[in-house]
């Protein structure tokens, strides 16, 4: 695959940090899944995570949000300490929009009925609703699907609500769980593009976990390894794939970019 991205953001001031952990860790029960990890993603970067399923990638945006909360560390947001901040507090305060890996839509209503019932929550000038929605519909190639019930829609078509959906409450940073999992090349290409100009034109910071390594590492700034409940590596795409200990972990000695 041909590398996307037209540009790397390659380093960042300490201050421009948006999201930091610091020595966070994690158990259910007995089971350990995050062990004294600490990194920060920085403002208006795209950043990405991968590593084996139950890594605890998918845990990381539940500490994020606040669904739920570390055994240990502290989570900064903006540089404020958030460990005790509710879901509620975390995503209006720090604008924070999610797409999950599955469902976050309502399947018996169509596509522009669940923007409008998104956005009658999140946008507070009602004169700009229609607006806002026609503008994501549009960005989205929607057009031929906003009268269709989102439960009929293809997975590339769901995908995209979602995604449109997150962006109804102009989030400052958004975090997308296995964003291109089962979906065709045109699709994935296309999503890329938009988070690339999400992050040119609307100064977003976006987070972005997924089994698709070629596809995750077109668009991001920077990544890092997890397994073993521990980041193993982390950099750009082009140091990734060349450290030892992310080729052991996750990527094996063969894998290439492109």
């Amino acid at each position: 695959m041909v590398i996307i991205k037209p540009f790397r953001i390659k380093s960042f001031k300490e201050k421009n940090s948006i999201i930091e952990f610091e020595n966070i860790s994690l158990s259910y029960g007995d089971r350990l899944i995050l062990d004294n990890i600490s990194f920060k993603i920085n403002q208006t970067e795209i950043f990405g995570m991968l590593g084996p399923n139950g890594v605890g990638k998918s845990t990381i945006f539940n500490l994020i949000t606040g669904l739920i909360l570390p055994k240990s560390g502290k989570i900064k947001i903006n540089g404020e300490l958030v460990n005790e901040y509710p879901i509620y507090l975390r995503t209006k305060k720090f604008k924070i929009g999610y797409v999950p890996q599955y469902g976050g839509y309502f399947g018996e209503l169509t596509t522009i009925d669940n923007l409008k019932a998104i956005g009658e929550i999140v946008i507070e000038n009602k004169n700009l609703l229609m607006e806002k929605i026609n503008y994501l519909i549009s960005k989205f190639e929607l057009d031929s699907s906003k009268d269709i019930k989102a439960k009929f829609l293809s997975g590339g078509q769901k995908k995209k609500l979602v995604i449109a959906l997150a962006l109804l409450s102009s989030p400052k940073v958004l975090l997308l769980d296995e964003c291109f999992a089962a979906l065709d090349i045109l699709t994935i290409k296309m999503i890329q593009e938009i988070l690339i100009n999400l992050q040119q034109e609307n100064q977003i910071t976006i987070c972005i976990c997924d089994h698709q390594a070629r596809d995750l590492l077109a668009c991001v700034d920077a990544a890092m390894i997890l397994s073993n409940c521990k980041i193993v590596a982390q950099g750009t795409p082009s140091s990734l794939i060349k450290d030892i200990n992310a080729q052991n972990a996750y990527f094996g000695s063969s894998f290439k970019i492109s």
